[in-house]
């Protein structure tokens, strides 16, 4: 069990995650997660299977970084605000430094002169570390319920 403080602490963490991205802060992604990290997108037929291809896969802090530079300083496309709405986190384990939790997320896409648009939407499978820095995701793995998305997915979901 998760005492209330600790349980606040993730509830703000999934809140903070969500804003940042939705606010474009994008050097603040990888801060939310610890050195020793990974991130995977990944499409929920291959995760079902046991499948390892994922969409987009990082296993470091120094990736997520590099990724961000990428999102923002290489890669040309139409410009676009995602808007997350993520549910409440499930508590599925708790063992001493570590919690595994998961929670259902949707991504909407609005392109300047369009409509919005569901964009992504699936859970999320997360492994989180009390560190000396608060709660950070150890693991983040978004499980994406269609396997059809946009031919290219440049933000974090």
């Amino acid at each position: 069990m998760l005492d209330f403080s600790t349980y606040s602490e993730l509830l703000a963490l999934y809140a903070d995650y969500a804003t940042a991205i939705d606010q474009a802060e994008w050097k603040k992604w990888p801060e939310f997660f610890t050195e020793n990290c990974t991130y995977k997108l990944q499409p929920r037929e291959n995760h079902e299977r046991g499948l390892p291809l994922a969409t987009l896969a990082f296993e470091s802090k120094g990736m997520l970084k590099d990724r961000v530079y990428a999102a923002t300083d290489t890669i040309f496309h139409d410009p676009y605000y995602q808007r997350h709405v993520v549910g409440i986190p499930r508590i599925l384990k708790v063992d001493g430094q570590r919690i595994e939790a998961e929670a259902n997320y949707a991504v909407f896409r609005t392109k300047p002169d369009d409509m919005t648009t569901p964009y992504n939407v699936g859970r999320y499978i997360d492994i989180i570390r009390k560190t000396a820095d608060g709660l950070k995701f150890e693991s983040r793995l978004c499980v994406f319920d269609s396997e059809m998305i946009p031919n290219s997915i440049i933000y974090p979901i």
